[in-house]
């Protein structure tokens, strides 16, 4: 029978793989963003300082990013000691997609990936508009693993096994397969940087589930994302195989603009295990980047039965106005 015995959840944005001295550069992307606020309201970087009175510039130095990198480098350490202590025998990937498998030709709400590897997809200085990338992007991309296309073990038969266990729960959950074009599709960041930053380089099998959270109008709502977490831990259980599962959480919290409020109650429903809580969390608050808080909701059914060791929580303001994001770090066995 196969045995849940890890459980992590983790952000993954990009001021996680490059250096802070860097984060100021990558912040001037917020006086152009269209910013959602938690209300479910979307405001211009102006607005929001005039909002805010710009009373987070006291935090959004160099000085106070180079403090909080060398914290959060410690605990993400800390999960990847954790890993290497007693390495799952599968890490199922729990993250949401922004374009890179799925496209708006094809949007599932919830996909499993059932490939014999995990390949990445390419990601060049195209997508994001600009002929010449920032210092931090190759460092970014290989952090990624989206520098070039990587493989990675699979474990496609248990990833099948899954899928056929959760339709049979009445989980309608797109199957992804077949990657034709590694330059216009493949695995993204979600996953890949779970694998680059915590595995050490071993190879551990993975089972990428994707999760529609940015992309209306089928993105599940907070009750669902916990039911297909609960349907996902069954299914996993049920699994005759003898196999140590972890289970990852990639993505998330607050983002563009930092929710305290809501990411602390997040990690504090999480902990505890307040399912109420999180099945009940405005929709309107998981807009944009704060979507992938879903994918943390929908691991909190999986891991129920598991208990919590540590959680640490980051709000990293990078402007005066407040735009940044919550970073969460945690692990359960």
């Amino acid at each position: 029978m196969a045995r849940i015995t890890l459980g992590i959840a983790s952000s993954h944005t990009p001021l996680l793989t490059f250096e802070a001295t860097q984060w100021e550069r990558y912040a001037q992307g917020d006086l152009k963003r269209r910013l959602n606020m938690s209300d479910g309201r979307y405001i211009t970087y102006d607005e929001l300082l005039a909002e805010t009175g710009g009373r987070h510039a006291s935090v959004a130095t160099v000085e106070q990013f180079l403090a909080k990198e060398a914290s959060i480098k410690t605990a993400m350490d800390r999960i990847a000691a954790d890993i290497a202590s007693d390495p799952p025998d599968v890490m199922v990937i729990l993250t949401d997609d922004e374009s890179e498998l799925f496209s708006k030709a094809n949007m599932p709400a919830f996909s499993i990936y059932y490939a014999d590897e995990v390949v990445t997809r390419t990601f060049g200085p195209e997508r994001i508009g600009q002929k010449e990338p920032p210092p931090f992007f190759p460092t970014m991309l290989k952090n990624y693993a989206m520098d070039e296309s990587r493989r990675f073990p699979a474990m496609p038969d248990f990833a099948r096994e899954l899928i056929e266990r959760l339709i049979d729960k009445h989980i309608d959950v797109g199957a992804a397969h077949n990657i034709e074009d590694v330059s216009r599709s493949g695995l993204g960041h979600g996953v890949g940087f779970i694998i680059q930053r915590y595995f050490g380089g071993k190879p551990v099998p993975i089972v990428p589930v994707l999760l529609n959270t940015y992309y209306p109008p089928n993105a599940p709502k907070p009750a669902r994302c916990y039911d297909i977490g609960k349907a996902l831990r069954e299914a996993i259980e049920e699994s005759p195989r003898n196999l140590k599962v972890g289970i990852a959480a990639s993505g998330g919290l607050s983002h563009f603009v930092v929710d305290e409020t809501l990411d602390r109650g997040v990690l504090k429903a999480i902990t505890t295990g307040d399912a109420h809580y999180l099945r009940n969390i405005s929709v309107a608050a998981l807009n944009s980047g704060s979507s992938e808080i879903r994918c943390w909701i929908a691991v909190a059914g999986v891991i129920a039965g598991l208990k919590n060791q540590w959680c640490e929580y980051f709000p990293l303001y990078r402007t005066p106005a407040g735009t940044g994001i919550g970073v969460g770090l945690g692990l359960w066995r």
